[in-house]
């Protein structure tokens, strides 16, 4: 098996280990695979900073990642962690805008990760796969809007 289609293969185990992307066949995962990447990173490293560009979306393969915002006097305040097969970073590769927080890793990491251009190549390629894909980032996005928007009622009462 040559580097590269065991790169795939282990592309392909880790987006079934990705609640995210579970409900895609195996053939599909496999032709999804050839989109993504995976990227070790070290413990305090950072992933993106709050502001920056975003063309990039990840998932979190094995360790965890420190969600951090800005606070009004400038100081960064972690308000979540996420752990295995928690995607991150999604809103960009959708929008293109800027990052609404830093994403840093809590400990060592390994993310597997997709560009919007690989997205969009993926669209042009596989429109099938490339919309469930799109689909179950919107799915995640949606929950995580519901899940806020209670906790923001939880508040006010």
């Amino acid at each position: 098996m040559s580097s590269h289609s065991a790169l795939l293969e282990e592309i392909s185990s880790m987006l079934v280990d990705s609640d995210l992307f579970s409900h895609l066949s195996p053939a599909e995962l496999r032709a999804a695979a050839h989109y993504f990447g995976v990227n070790k990173i070290g413990q305090d490293e950072d992933v993106f900073d709050e502001g920056d560009i975003g063309a990039f979306m990840c998932v979190v393969h094995s360790g965890s990642i420190s969600v951090l915002k800005a606070n009004m006097n400038n100081e960064l305040v972690e308000v979540a962690t996420l752990g295995q097969g928690r995607a991150f970073g999604e809103m960009a590769v959708l929008d293109g805008e800027r990052r609404s927080a830093t994403c840093k890793a809590a400990e060592d990491s390994v993310l597997l990760t997709l560009s919007k251009e690989a997205l969009d190549k993926m669209l042009e390629e596989h429109p099938r796969i490339a919309a469930r894909i799109i689909r179950a980032i919107a799915v995640s996005l949606s929950r995580r809007l519901r899940m806020a928007v209670g906790q923001l009622v939880d508040h006010l009462v």
